[in-house]
């Protein structure tokens, strides 16, 4: 078993996994772009399905004319604490890929591969001092036009960076669940076999 940052596996596993987590509060110090360039690198060496690499991330850093319009593509409730994140990221997949013949085909793995390299942006992230949080609330219409994204692209998610700042930062609401999160067992996800989830 390990256990860390108030989390424990059931089974042993490294550390770095109980250790990432999504805080929201930030510290809004400004990251300098060739620390954030090295946390694409991890992300440019995710596996991929024949190679095709559908992740796309679209940034902002604090301090740039780009960093407001991206804050207000994200839902309220998210912008409420990610306007102190030190940069913002859109994640995006190709949804589609042009073959050889020029034929353009579904690329049915896209957000699995882009979820890979989420996950070694993430972990990267961790690794460099700095915290990512993951966010669904997003107006996704508003972001594919705030940066420009042409057809055959999705937009997944958008991710906030930042240094992690006292909780006491955060509004009420926020503070109370500014912790790491537990997670199901593995037998309520992992099944032999035969699928026998929800």
């Amino acid at each position: 078993m390990t256990e860390i940052n108030h989390r424990t596996a059931d089974h042993p596993i490294h550390s770095i996994f109980l250790e990432r987590w999504s805080p929201r509060a930030f510290t809004g110090e400004e990251i300098i772009e060739k620390e954030l360039l090295a946390l694409f690198e991890a992300a440019r060496w995710a596996p991929s399905a024949s190679n095709i690499q559908p992740w796309r991330f679209v940034y902002a850093r604090r301090g740039t004319d780009y960093f407001a319009s991206l804050l207000e593509t994200l839902d309220e409730g998210n912008q409420r604490w990610a306007k102190n994140a030190s940069a913002l990221v859109i994640v995006l997949s190709k949804t589609h890929r042009q073959t050889s013949s020029g034929e353009i085909r579904p690329a049915y793995t896209h957000a699995f591969d882009t979820g890979a390299a989420w996950f070694a942006f993430a972990l990267q992230t961790q690794l460099a001092g700095w915290h990512a949080h993951a966010m669904a609330g997003i107006d996704r219409d508003r972001a594919m036009r705030v940066v420009g994204v042409p057809e055959h692209y999705r937009v997944e998610a958008a991710v906030a960076i930042g240094r992690l700042a006292d909780p006491a930062t955060l509004p009420d609401d926020l503070r109370e669940r500014e912790k790491p999160s537990q997670r199901k067992p593995i037998n309520e996800f992992v099944f032999e076999g035969q699928f026998k989830g929800d």
